[in-house]
């Protein structure tokens, strides 16, 4: 006899690749090199399955289970661990743009220690990254407390010594090993991959793992040592697939009804399960967002980099005073920087979560928000998602595939009588049936004997006294129902009902019904077969060779119905510019038939094995022009995600399930529910409460919503700073004073940017909604150079009013200019917020919320009152006189007017604005 020894197989990555691809690898590898191990368990026969365990129907011994946990390990799968607060709070810091604040800090702290500006800097800092940590903390906290374990403990089957009788025992699930004897029954959860040994109408739901609806019937042999008796199709199932497999059970999926008894062949990591888990910790793909974010901050620190020595250099040049020359570049440095915008990002995010946990939405990784407003691409599972996620009973036909009741009568007969645990097509059946006809069925009929289901025969049979109340001449009648698989019910019918009358069943019949029940199953419907007899009721004992010579009455036909709403969530993500794509584990004919009902063009469907043999740029076509995947393991669908992402696409992933996980690690969004496994929620972003697709639609137009006010501040802030900073380029090489001092550009700068705080709580034109959106690096850098120096045109002409009308032109009345400047581009860059937040015309076809009409307002009082405040001569200002604002407001009149008709050519020449 051989141990099991534990093998986690050793990562096979091709080199040179990155590490997305080098985890795609190992995952891969791991998932197959499992399936082999479990599909050469499958094929022999379960004595030898025994031997090379170590193992005995007894079950271990305790002391061989201690043995054997120290050396396997705790039976646990590789899961992700929140990282520690203090990493967490570290890491909401990381942000190249949060680097440049901290740079230019430390480098006025270093110029003087007692620059505000260096208190200013940290605290925008400081709040961006404490706000960060601290919603991703409790989102990440409230998202563990959805994670409920169904049960913790199993029935294994051990002895306390090697002489004594084996005892069953209810086992931590964590504490089960290779070799131990699991018993199983209805409601359990399997602990860890078995090979069955013993087993009685098992029904095992694998929907977790396959993402099949109705669970599988299993047994402690293979199809294919039943004999001829199984179909062609289904022999030989679980060859190369062990979820296919008949006599394995695998850890995540769940016992339905049945009885069974299995021996523990993996535990842990070398579990199937375990095998996919172990590729999805660590450190997460980029997305979307991280890339956008990254393309954007080095955009505006590569602008900060040309313009800051342009600027220090004329200064020095013009001026000959280094010194001053090197407090206004940094100045400048900071009046370009977006300072705010790490804190605008994140109160972004922050509200849209708070937002979207009002919907039953909870937000894991805050960045996800942009992610779902930019997606364009919906993967999703079909189960629980477009379906209700329960068996309903569709139809009930005769021979001919016309509904008739007498068909239900008999199905309802044979599922109400039988005694044994129901599975869910026969509480299908039963709640078909109106409360009125069962008291009557009750009344007409009593229960004489059933022959149970059984994995060789697929059918059971239920046999009723049908003159228990009415009586009447002669012995009483005994019926048999018998319901089951097509072609088993099939082969042991001589005869049909025929609208009332009974036929023989010909062979040109037989091919006719067989045919209604093919074509039943071409729309995606699970068939049965429904079939009679009627004896004298001599006896009260009924065997499996009593099931011959039946009638054949008609066939039941179940689907998971779709959901009532789906068709109209799918089309309002339609209209908001996102693909829907179904990525499923379930057969093809089911997933046409589900699309087809909620209104999706399904075209050719897919099948996961068909993928394997593409590479990269063929799946990428492949994926573009496919609709529907079905039968697609985890590996397939990952893959499919990231050929969508290689084709340009946001990929969000919507599934439930172990074989899930992987696509929902690799999504720029992974979305998953409350009641999904642990795995799929760990690799989540976002959390359902409910899985419900108009909930992800409010999800997406929040998202929108998020990424827009963020677009709105960047592109207002960073092409006004741009605009400003070339004002002063010109102004530095004509005018002999420096054209506004290093403090006044700090505090109108603050004063703008504390205004900006209100920008998470503005609203977004609807048009702008219809369409996902994406960071567009090279777009912010076109509006900065297009728009900005309009701006710079009204600078110059403030320039030229306050030289020459207000005689500001000497060094001697350099504050007057400086404070004329001041406060006609604080006004001009706060009212451009309006102008900028709509493509439309402001205040008449689009208006701001009123926390940014406040807080422009209070800026705008603030710029017009600091001249004449206490502060004006700490700050280098002076009081203005009255002749200057009728120049102020023809300016900023002007200025506005210009912006909106340049705004309408840029419009029509890009297509676009924010």
């Amino acid at each position: 006899m051989t141990m099991l020894t534990p093998r986690t197989p050793t990562p096979l990555a091709p080199p040179g690749k990155g590490r997305r691809e080098r985890k795609a690898a190992e995952l891969e590898s791991r998932t197959r090199l499992a399936g082999e191990r479990l599909a050469a368990f499958s094929a022999r026969p379960g004595v030898q399955v025994l031997q090379e365990v170590d193992a005995s129907l007894g079950g271990l011994t305790h002391a061989e289970a201690a043995l054997r946990l120290e050396r396997h390990g705790a039976n646990v799968v590789a899961h992700e661990r929140a990282p520690r607060w203090w990493f967490q709070l570290a890491k909401a810091f990381w942000n190249p743009f949060i680097g440049v604040l901290v740079f230019l800090a430390a480098v006025m702290w270093w110029q003087d220690p007692a620059d505000p500006g260096v208190v200013i800097l940290s605290v925008m800092v400081g709040v961006s990254g404490l706000l960060r940590f601290w919603q991703e903390f409790r989102s990440g906290r409230a998202a563990d407390a959805l994670k409920k374990l169904v049960t913790t403990t199993c029935a294994v089957q051990r002895r306390a010594g090697s002489g004594s009788a084996p005892t069953t025992f209810e086992v931590p699930m964590d504490r089960v090993v290779p070799g131990d004897m699991v018993k199983l029954a209805a409601g359990d959860l399997i602990p860890a991959d078995l090979r069955l040994i013993t087993s009685k109408d098992l029904m095992v739901g694998q929907a977790a793992l396959s993402g099949e609806s109705l669970p599988v019937a299993k047994a402690d042999t293979r199809c294919e040592d039943l004999g001829p008796g199984v179909p062609a199709a289904e022999r030989g199932a679980g060859a190369t697939d062990p979820v296919e497999a008949d006599n394995l059970c695998l850890m995540g999926t769940s016992v339905t009804s049945g009885t069974a008894t299995g021996v523990v062949v993996a535990t842990g990591a070398d579990t199937y399960f375990g095998s996919m888990a172990g590729s999805l910790v660590g450190e997460r793909p980029q997305t979307n967002f991280d890339t956008g974010v990254r393309k954007v901050s080095f955009l505006l620190i590569r602008f900060m980099l040309v313009m800051v020595p342009v600027v220090f250099a004329i200064n020095g040049l013009t001026k000959g005073d280094w010194d001053e020359a090197f407090l206004f570049g940094i100045a400048v440095a900071v009046g370009l920087t977006p300072e705010m915008l790490p804190m605008v990002v994140s109160a972004n995010l922050a509200r849209g979560a708070v937002a979207m946990s009002q919907r039953k939405v909870v937000v894991k990784r805050l960045n996800a928000i942009q992610n779902l407003g930019a997606m364009d691409v919906l993967c999703t599972d079909k189960t629980g998602t477009l379906t209700e996620d329960r068996i309903v009973l569709d139809r009930y036909l005769d021979v001919h595939g016309d509904e008739d009741d007498e068909v239900l009568e008999y199905g309802y007969l044979n599922s109400h009588f039988q005694t044994g645990l129901r599975n869910l097509m026969d509480q299908a059946v039963i709640d078909r049936v109106d409360e009125a006809e069962e008291v009557v069925v009750d009344a007409r009929f009593s229960m004489v004997d059933e022959i149970p289901f059984d994995f060789a025969r697929r059918r059971m049979s239920v046999v009723l006294d049908r003159d228990r109340v009415v009586g009447g001449p002669g012995r009483p009648e005994h019926v048999m129902i018998t319901k089951g698989a097509v072609e088993e019910v099939l082969d042991l019918c001589t005869h049909m009902r025929d609208r009332g009358e009974t036929v023989e069943l010909t062979d040109q019949l037989r091919w006719h019904v067989a045919r209604i029940a093919e074509d039943n199953n071409r729309l995606g419907l699970r068939v049965l077969a429904v079939a009679t007899r009627t004896m004298d009721g001599a006896r009260s004992t009924y065997c499996v060779a009593d099931e011959d010579g039946l009638t054949l009455v008609g066939f039941l036909a179940f689907l998971d119905p779709p959901k009532a709403d789906a068709a109209r969530a799918l089309a309002a993500l339609a209209d908001k510019g996102i693909a829907v794509k179904v990525v499923t584990g379930d057969n093809e004919l089911v997933a046409a038939r589900v699309c087809e009902d909620v209104g999706i063009d399904v075209g050719p469907v897919v099948l996961g094995p068909e993928t394997d043999s593409l590479d990269d740029p063929e799946l990428r076509a492949l994926a573009a022009r496919t609709t529907v995947f079905a039968k697609v393991n985890p590996v397939q669908k990952a893959r499919i995600v990231r050929a969508l992402q290689a084709d340009g696409h946001t990929v969000g992933f919507l599934g439930d399930g172990i074989n899930d996980a992987a696509a929902l690690r690799d999504a720029d969004v992974g979305i998953s529910v409350d009641t999904a496994v642990d795995i799929a929620k760990e690799s989540a972003d976002i959390i359902l409460l409910e899985k419900d697709l108009s909930v992800l639609e409010q999800g997406v137009i929040q998202g929108r919503t998020t990424f827009g006010n963020t677009i709105k501040y960047i592109k207002m802030t960073a092409s006004s700073n741009f605009g400003n900073v070339f004002s002063v380029l010109v102004a530095s090489a004509f005018i002999p004073f420096q054209p506004m001092l290093a403090i006044m550009l700090l505090v109108q700068n603050l004063v703008y940017d504390i205004a900006q705080l209100a920008t998470p709580w503005d609203r977004m034109d609807e048009e702008y909604l219809r369409k996902p959106r994406n960071w567009d690096a090279k777009g912010i850098g076109r509006f900065m150079v297009c728009i900005g120096p309009i701006s710079s045109v009204f600078d110059i002409a403030m320039f030229v009013i306050m030289w020459n009308v207000f005689a500001a032109n000497s060094e001697a009345e350099q504050a007057l200019f400086q404070s004329g400047w001041f406060v006609e581009g604080l006004l001009s860059q706060t009212l451009i917020v309006h102008m900028i937040r709509t493509r439309k015309i402001p205040f008449i076809q689009s208006r701001a919320s009123w926390p940014v009409t406040v807080m422009t307002v209070l800026a705008v009082l603030t710029g017009l009152y600091l001249p004449f405040s206490p502060l004006a001569s700490s700050l280098g200002l002076v009081a203005l006189p009255a002749g200057y604002f009728p120049w102020l407001i023809g300016v900023l009149l002007a200025y506005c007017t210009l912006t909106q008709l340049l705004k309408a050519l840029y419009i029509r020449r890009f297509g676009t604005w924010l």
